[in-house]
């Protein structure tokens, strides 16, 4: 009777060993493994054995994360405040250090996206961030990766997402969006008034030059008149207008 009560202790220990020795990692996972709290390898993926309660792993996501900066307060170089916010994409490339270099890497890399995107956004004028998004976000890709490798991250992409203007501000931009407007609508319009004029001018002179063509002009002139009512038309010579032009 005693026997049994032994061999079944023994049964629950060993099973206990092999559940904390045995572990399966996905192929995005690896595992930074610490030997009696000093660091010993990255394994992974696939199944890996530790020695019980000698070794621990810290389980590490390779795959992509897309982390949302939060609106951020911004005064531009031009003194306009905005509210800005940005959206990080990032992986860890080196496990061992995104544990062993910060505490966090998670929250490290948001704070250090937050701070960065005011530092840089506040170097621009108003009209060029919203002209050049391009060229901020190529800026804070290429900050935020390069003060994030010693953490063993890989920063791939950094979009500024929102830009909010203030209401007496948004009212300026379209007032002034306005007036651009029916500026070019205006020089639209004079250029058309100068080419008809123009054409009209060369068009006098070679009549003037050539009495042929304004007879031909004449005519065709009194023809369409003729052709839209039943008005009787009687055409007068050329000759006779030249006369009492003179």
């Amino acid at each position: 009777m005693g026997f049994i009560p032994v061999l079944m202790f023994i049964v629950i220990i060993v099973a206990s060993l092999l559940f904390a020795s045995v572990k399966i990692l996905q192929e995005y996972e690896r595992a930074v493994v610490f030997r009696l709290g000093r660091y010993a390898s990255v394994r992974g993926p696939g199944l890996i054995i530790l020695i019980p309660y000698i070794e621990r792993m810290v389980r590490v996501n390779l795959r992509t994360i897309v982390m949302d900066v939060p609106a951020q307060d911004i005064i531009t170089r031009d003194n306009v405040s905005v509210k800005v916010s940005a959206v990080v994409y990032f992986r860890v490339i080196a496990p061992d250090k995104s544990i062993l270099a910060v505490e966090d890497v998670y929250y490290a890399t948001s704070q250090l996206s937050q701070t960065t995107l005011r530092s840089i956004v506040g170097q621009f004028e108003l009209d060029d961030l919203l002209a050049n998004r391009d060229k901020i976000n190529i800026e804070l890709q290429s900050v935020i990766d390069h003060q994030t490798e010693p953490w063993g991250i890989k920063v791939s992409s950094v979009e500024v997402k929102h830009i909010d203007l203030p209401a007496d501000m948004q009212k300026a931009m379209a007032r002034q969006a306005e007036a651009e407007r029916e500026r070019r609508a205006k020089i639209i319009n004079a250029e058309g008034e100068y080419e008809a004029a123009t054409k009209l001018s060369e068009a006098s002179a070679i009549m003037e030059s050539n009495p042929i063509t304004l007879q031909l002009r004449y005519l065709q002139t009194l023809s369409d008149i003729s052709g839209k009512g039943n008005a009787t038309i009687i055409p007068i010579p050329l000759e006779l207008l030249q006369i009492l032009k003179k």
